[in-house]
């Protein structure tokens, strides 16, 4: 979700096709991260699928709840007019055991941990913590929905791919500053509480925290100034090669049409 899973296929470098050999380049380790990840990816939809549930029964503002729709119109349109037809290859950085790391720790951190205080929420009566963690887990499922549905299709252009995240990222920033200040500011202890309730008001605090440090930190040392300008490389070289392999066609074409004059 912080655009990592979106950006790479792992075992082959950007702009290059994968390997047609299945013995080549195989490795064990590759084979288990690959597993990993594609079963991380099922549990994010099955989540997914959760926090739609939540979702429908009014924990999110209609700002959040459109703004999914706004976002997908505004990306069909980029894809049409700004940055039309498909990238070659699918991913845009190249795999590395470090970036996997990076992916998941960002899920556990903006999805898994954040559905656990949702969850908690509920079990302990707390509406307001669930109400404010609900958005951010709203808006970070449908990031992931559709990061796998673009990183699935061959339809559309790296900087729109690139987009995708960066665009969510954004809107859930404002997101998560209201939920830090639902948690730390709204809310307060009383001067006799329990344990359980100090235990459980500071990991509201400290999560919202984190999340807007890890996500504040994934826009402006990844997402901008490295996934983003890829992207954009990525798209104008692949495109320089369509037009140059046009412009040769049309050279060869033209000198064979003389010969026949």
């Amino acid at each position: 979700m912080s655009g990592v899973q979106l950006a790479m296929a792992p075992g082959s470098e950007p702009g290059k096709p994968l390997a047609t050999d299945p013995k080549a380049h195989h490795h064990p380790q590759q084979d288990a991260g690959d597993g990993m990840m594609g079963s991380l990816r099922y549990i994010e939809l099955q989540l997914v699928a959760f926090v739609m549930v939540f979702s429908a029964i009014g924990l999110v503002p209609l700002f959040d709840l459109v703004f999914p729709a706004i976002t997908t119109a505004y990306l069909l349109l980029l894809s049409r007019l700004a940055f039309p037809g498909a990238a070659k290859s699918k991913e845009i950085i190249q795999a590395s055991g470090m970036l996997r790391f990076y992916s998941i720790m960002g899920t556990v951190i903006g999805l898994f941990l954040p559905l656990a205080y949702v969850l908690g929420g509920f079990a302990r009566g707390d509406n307001e913590a669930v109400r404010s963690a609900t958005p951010q887990l709203f808006l970070l499922s449908f990031q992931i929905l559709t990061e796998n549905v673009v990183s699935g299709l061959s339809l559309f252009s790296a900087p729109v791919r690139a987009l995708v995240p960066l665009l969510y990222t954004v809107r859930r920033l404002f997101v998560i500053l209201d939920w830090i200040q639902d948690v730390w500011v709204n809310k307060s202890l009383g001067e006799n509480a329990p344990i359980q309730d100090i235990a459980w008001y500071w990991f509201g605090v400290s999560l919202a925290v984190t999340n807007l440090a890890y996500f504040s930190i994934n826009i402006s040392a990844f997402l901008i100034p490295y996934f983003l300008p890829r992207a954009f490389e990525l798209h104008f070289k692949e495109r320089y090669e369509r037009e140059a392999k046009l412009a040769a066609d049309k050279s060869q074409s033209e000198t064979k049409d003389k010969k026949f004059d």
